[in-house]
């Protein structure tokens, strides 16, 4: 079956009334392509697998349930999910009683595609549905392989998450984008903007800090239009709002979000992040491009000086701002003098660190088709190796200028490489790897001893 709104949607028989749970005793595995927003929708279907009484396992092997969470920003996401589909037709020829569900982006992208090429798939569902995967396992155990995708969501779901930390927690603020930049897909996959109203985010964040949990990092796609669906008493809540509210919790200690978008991160914000306590000083502000022509072929509403002026405004309000940004190279058409743009834009902002992308054309955006303008990757790579060299030097220069300074961070446990040592995180999202034990989810202070390119060495003060 494919659910479609261009389409008649087929119903399939339903299944006697489920027992809850219906899956006591088997096992999940997971695994998750992508962006936080993909990290938290994986959270939520493990809240729903766990919920009918799954349990979740480290490797394919032990699972009978594998669900691969995917990711359709860059072309290599493609070629990802299909090797693992590869992979795991040996494990379904194998252990037929496997099920295997697709769901996320490329899955909404590629909708019978990914059942075309892959026809031992039991069950696809797209970015709308996360909350029928459940339903969607009943129908494939009774019918057969099911695909169902759905062209909009109706309302953002309330749904359980399993959480992998006990102590931060990602929480969903609004769905979607309404904005059309020509080198991004997401707005085609994930819908028009939806806000939550302001009230169900504090009650979720309440119930997490109830639960333990000391840090949240709101999530959406342009935090910044958040509330503009909404019309609550004739007043349409702001971002800037819904930040004080949620540092309101009591037992809350931190507050990260993620993304805002430059053309409307405005002065009301960061002054509702310098009066809010659990607000911590870190901001992302994708940059993407220094060049006037690019940004405006890329439809990014905005240009570089006012790009600057933003972090200009930005630092003015929050002196210790920590500032993070995406930056594509190679966009179709970029010249050598709107790439040396790009580097003056970054020597100017002075970044802590960035996320940077060689550009990847994906099927059904504006920039797809560019292709006279596509750039020889030969000159693209070289580009990409002077900007990371740049940024590299940078970052190198504002962690030693944190040498000799004590900061708050809470604890992440013990660090993947060495028991012994302590991953603590910033309120500037810096990591700081200390010798010693300190719980996690425990603040503590630390002196900054030694300085490295991506990462800090501290002492226990």
């Amino acid at each position: 079956m494919t659910t479609d709104a261009n389409m008649v949607a087929v119903a399939l028989p339903t299944r006697r009334e489920r027992r809850l749970p219906t899956r006591s005793g088997k096992s999940y595995f997971i695994r998750t392509f992508g962006c936080q927003m993909n990290e938290h929708d994986s959270e939520r279907i493990a809240g729903l697998l766990e919920a009918d009484g799954m349990n979740a396992v480290a490797s394919i092997d032990e699972a009978d349930l594998v669900v691969l969470n995917t990711c359709a920003i860059r072309e290599n996401a493609d070629n990802r999910l299909y090797g693992n589909l590869g992979h795991l037709k040996a494990d379904k020829d194998a252990r037929p009683e496997l099920q295997i569900a697709v769901g996320g982006c490329l899955a909404q992208k590629d909708r019978t595609i990914v059942r075309d090429r892959a026809p031992w798939v039991d069950v696809v569902f797209g970015t709308h549905n996360i909350d029928r995967l459940v339903s969607l396992l009943d129908q494939a155990d009774e019918w057969g392989p099911v695909t169902e995708i759905l062209d909009e969501s109706s309302s953002v779901p309330d749904l359980p998450a399993k959480r992998d930390d006990p102590h931060r927690a990602w929480v969903t603020i609004m769905i979607g984008c309404n904005n059309s930049c020509t080198f991004c897909i997401v707005p085609s996959l994930r819908g028009a903007e939806m806000s939550r109203r302001p009230s169900d985010v504090v009650s979720e964040v309440r119930r997490l800090v109830a639960d333990g949990v000391v840090e949240v990092t709101l999530l959406g796609q342009n935090v910044n239009s958040y509330g503009r669906d909404l019309d609550l008493g004739g007043r349409k809540p702001l971002f800037a709002d819904l930040l004080r509210q949620v540092g309101a919790v009591e037992g809350l200690e931190r507050i990260f979000y993620t993304s805002p978008h430059p053309k409307d991160f405005n002065r009301d914000v960061a002054e509702a992040m310098a009066e809010t306590e659990a607000v911590c000083e870190h901001l992302h502000l994708p940059l993407q491009s220094g060049s006037d022509r690019v940004l405006a072929a890329m439809h990014r509403g905005y240009n570089a000086e006012r790009f600057l002026g933003k972090v200009e405004m930005a630092r003015e309000v929050l002196p210790d701002l920590a500032l993070t940004t995406d930056i594509i190279v190679g966009f179709p058409g970029e010249s050598e003098d709107e790439f040396q743009a790009t580097l003056d834009v970054v020597a100017a902002s002075q970044f802590d660190s960035a996320f940077t992308f060689i550009y990847s054309p994906r099927p059904g955006t504006a920039a797809a088709g560019m292709v006279d303008d596509f750039i020889d990757p030969d000159v693209v790579r070289e580009r990409y190796l002077r900007l990371t060299g740049l940024q590299d030097e940078i970052s190198f220069d504002k962690n030693k200028a944190t040498v000799g300074q004590t900061l708050r961070l809470l604890s992440g446990g013990p660090s993947r490489k060495d028991d012994a040592v302590t991953s603590g995180r910033s309120r500037t999202n810096k990591t700081v790897n200390v010798a010693g034990s300190v719980a996690a989810g425990q603040l503590f202070d630390a002196e900054v001893t030694i300085a490295h390119p991506h990462h800090l060495t501290g002492r226990l003060v």
